[in-house]
């Protein structure tokens, strides 16, 4: 069952999706060599608080902490912790998420840490957003999920990948419904799977959050003995995007995005949704 959002709703959401790209400005300044992803916990958790929001995150299936702090070849779910120190060189995937009166947002995002990184590492933060994108866009009335994860895999799939090959897109987790709950019906796959048909017709009042993950090799994952971290089977190196996004009846509204989303998707020639709390 897809849960329909009323305006109302959806401008609580967006308040959610506010606090969330405060906690993305927050600690994608505070990732510098030397920092611990604890210390990176500990700045969202502030926002949090400063915002008057809840993590969804925190205690959700028993996870320990504010965010998710994934270094490198972990795809999703890094734990935060003080023995995890970023170095110079390394990348590390953030997923934040906020609950204001009981509505959700959620979004993710890679960032560099230090400097001289590898144009294949790059190329592949940059392939992993656009492809986010390139499914936000596709976030239309009458459209269907498939079309969502169409634009996902075609736009990955088109890209030349440095040294030859091809990326690897995540197969065990992919994107999902939001609301008045993080992960809700229904779930997106990055890619398309024809034995799982065409999914619901995207309507107005349909919220997703799309999050992409790709790697410079396999698109196969484990599970750490710790229950919660996921990494390549192959220990290549991962990127991971997400925003929240709502469709309305003027357009797509990303929930997540200070902007709205306005000039991303102005390039595929898309007005977004106006900020309902503008």
């Amino acid at each position: 069952m897809v849960q329909i959002k009323t305006p109302e709703q959806i401008a609580t959401m967006r308040r959610a999706g506010l606090v969330v790209a405060a906690v993305h400005a927050a600690t994608r300044e505070a990732a510098v060599p030397g920092a611990t992803t604890k210390d990176l916990d500990d700045v969202a958790r502030k926002v949090l608080a400063d915002h008057d929001a809840k993590s969804n995150f925190l205690g959700y299936g028993g996870f320990p902490a504010t965010i998710c702090t994934s270094v490198n070849q972990v795809v999703v779910h890094g734990i935060p912790g003080e023995d995890v120190v970023l170095q110079d060189g390394d990348i590390i995937s953030i997923d934040a998420g906020a609950i204001i009166d009981g509505w959700h947002g959620d979004a993710a995002y890679t960032a560099f840490v230090g400097s001289g990184h590898a144009p294949e590492l790059i190329e592949l933060s940059r392939v992993t957003e656009e492809s986010m994108w390139a499914g936000i866009a596709a976030m239309k009335s009458g459209n269907r999920l498939v079309d969502v994860s169409r634009a996902i895999e075609t736009y990955i799939r088109r890209q030349p990948k440095p040294g030859g090959g091809r990326y690897g897109i995540i197969e065990d987790y992919g994107g999902h419904g939001i609301g008045t709950e993080m992960h809700m019906d229904p779930h997106l796959l990055n890619y398309v799977e024809r034995k799982r048909g065409k999914g619901p017709k995207l309507v107005p009042g349909f919220c997703l959050a799309i999050e992409p993950m790709v790697s410079l090799g396999t698109p196969k994952t484990e599970v750490l003995s710790d229950e919660w971290t996921v990494i390549t089977t192959d220990g290549t190196w991962s990127s991971h995007w997400e925003h929240s996004i709502a469709l309305t009846e003027q357009g797509p509204l990303v929930l997540t995005a200070p902007d709205c989303g306005k000039a991303k998707l102005a390039e595929y020639g898309i007005t977004a949704a106006p900020d309902p709390l503008a």
